[in-house]
């Protein structure tokens, strides 16, 4: 399988995709003014408990207020002394925190919709081999590592660089990794959080330590990957990832190519294109069927439909096939969408309980390439695969999307007759209240085209009805929903 990164930057924003044999399979982006929390660490100040909940709100310096649950309180050293053990077993937000209180947290979720950044006191710092953890004194080893005698070898390296400082956690990449890398990144990752602390001590901003821009962050990411090459179209940014990776990733270092052709880089893989249809709710599939997507702030759920594909045997063995080609399809979407939290999926309905059993191992075959962490729950009584998978950034929509100025995120607007009977009932409501000589109708074109037009019988038995005049005037810059009854 062929790999590679394409990275565009501008003056305002930074793209990366992933091309694996040639189709574009994920698409991050960060705009320099709004760049992702997610990593950064924060002396934060407890702005109000919430003993009901189990949470409490944190002031980190954004416009809203961070979330911090009692789950994600762990043992570690605070601004004002040490959370103890039965503090912890106890998980009561009351004994953990308190209002007014100064606290060191890390974001793991970058504020989504209504929501705020969800907020750990478990500070972890990641780096190309290691996770360095400063509230535990352990070696943990990564589980898709999984020869014994490798993960044993490796806890017994790295365990020699603990103390009470910290801990470390064993990335996937360090799989057969000698003892000078291990020790360099240790060393690396010790300093970065002494730099830390230096800064608690000494300033009261809110900022302590910010995660990589995305470039960087991606190419740090990305160590483990087979990736065939990395092309990059700014000889600035080009420039930084070549010292970035020759310190920190030199098994990246000679696969960084600075690209100078005349077509946009998002150009080679249509993936301006892809991107564009990674924002629509359906998703069509070869053989004729499609997926429909429909991302809410609770959940996602797809729905997948045969379509225009008939198939050439039954019913049953259609069905099967048009299931097992969306679960590829599924697949792909979650990574291209950055589509996180809880998924249903509703396949069309099976029969056979071996299709069953082969569509939910299709999925989780097609999902085992995907870097973040996916659970399949199977399926329920009602025949949905119930899944989650790990949400730390926004999705691709809500980067590049905002809400409809129209529906208000309904993602349905009423229709035409709908707001003719209700300009209609609003004149019966005012002619009730008021003493009018007659009415104005100021209305969208589509609303007054429909009340002059279609509906002007309608129209003329109100104004028979109301004994008043009623006169329909176009505003143009109305939305088709909008609309005034003015009295004369």
């Amino acid at each position: 399988m062929s790999a590679e990164l394409l990275i565009n930057v501008t003056p305002s924003e930074s793209r990366v995709a992933l091309i694996e044999n040639g189709i574009l399979q994920e698409i991050h982006v960060e705009r320099h003014t709004k760049r992702g929390l997610v990593g950064n660490i924060y002396r934060g100040r407890v702005s109000r408990v919430l003993p009901g909940m189990q949470a409490a709100f944190v002031d980190i310096g954004l416009e809203k207020a961070a979330f911090l649950h009692a789950s994600d309180i762990v043992l570690h050293s605070e601004l004002e002394g040490e959370v103890t053990a039965s503090q912890i077993e106890k998980q009561d937000i009351r004994e953990l925190v308190r209002d007014g209180q100064d606290i060191v947290v890390q974001v793991v979720k970058d504020p989504i919709g209504t929501k705020g950044a969800r907020l750990t006191t478990d500070i972890t710092i990641p780096s190309r081999y290691l996770v360095f953890m400063p509230s535990v004194g352990h070696v943990g080893v990564s589980q898709r590592i999984e020869d014994e005698q490798e993960r044993e070898r490796l806890k017994d390296l790295v365990q020699q660089y603990c103390d009470d400082n910290g801990g470390f956690i064993l990335r996937t990449a360090a799989e057969g990794v000698n003892e000078q890398e291990l020790s360099q990144d240790a060393a690396f990752l010790k300093r970065l959080w002494n730099k830390i602390q230096s800064r608690l001590k000494k300033n009261k901003n809110h900022v302590l330590y910010e995660d990589l821009p995305l470039a960087r962050r991606v190419v740090r990411d990305f160590v483990g990957t087979e990736l065939d090459r990395i092309r990059i179209d700014s000889n600035l940014t080009f420039q930084e990832l070549q010292h970035f990776t020759k310190e920190y990733v030199p098994e990246l270092h000679k696969k960084l190519e600075y690209y100078r052709g005349e077509r946009p880089i998002f150009d080679l893989y249509d993936v301006e294109n892809e991107a564009q249809r990674a924002l629509e709710r359906r998703v069509d599939l070869k053989s004729g069927g499609y997926l429909i997507i429909d991302q809410t702030e609770a959940m996602t759920t797809i729905d997948i439909n045969t379509g225009a594909f008939v198939g050439h045997r039954n019913l049953e063995e259609t069905i099967f096939n048009t299931n097992i080609e969306a679960t590829l399809a599924i697949a792909r979407q979650l990574r291209l969408r950055n589509l996180g939290g809880m998924i249903l999926i509703d396949f069309i309905d099976m029969t056979e309980p071996d299709h069953k059993r082969r569509v939910l191992h299709s999925l989780e075959m097609a999902t085992n390439k995907d870097r973040a962490k996916i659970n399949i729950h199977g399926f329920t009584a009602l025949g949905l695969i119930e899944m989650t998978r790990k949400r730390t950034r926004e999705s691709l929509e809500h980067i590049l999307c905002g809400e409809c100025p129209v529906c208000k995120g309904r993602g349905s607007i009423k229709t035409i007759e709908t707001i003719c009977f209700e300009v209609m009932r609003e004149i019966v409501r005012v002619n009730r209240a008021y003493d009018a000589d007659k009415f104005v109708v100021y209305a969208s074109p589509a609303v007054a085209e429909a009340l002059l037009g279609e509906e002007s019988h309608m129209l003329a038995e109100l104004e028979v009805f109301v004994s008043k005049q009623i006169k329909v005037q176009t505003e143009p810059l109305y939305n088709q929903d909008k609309y005034d009854v003015v009295m004369m």
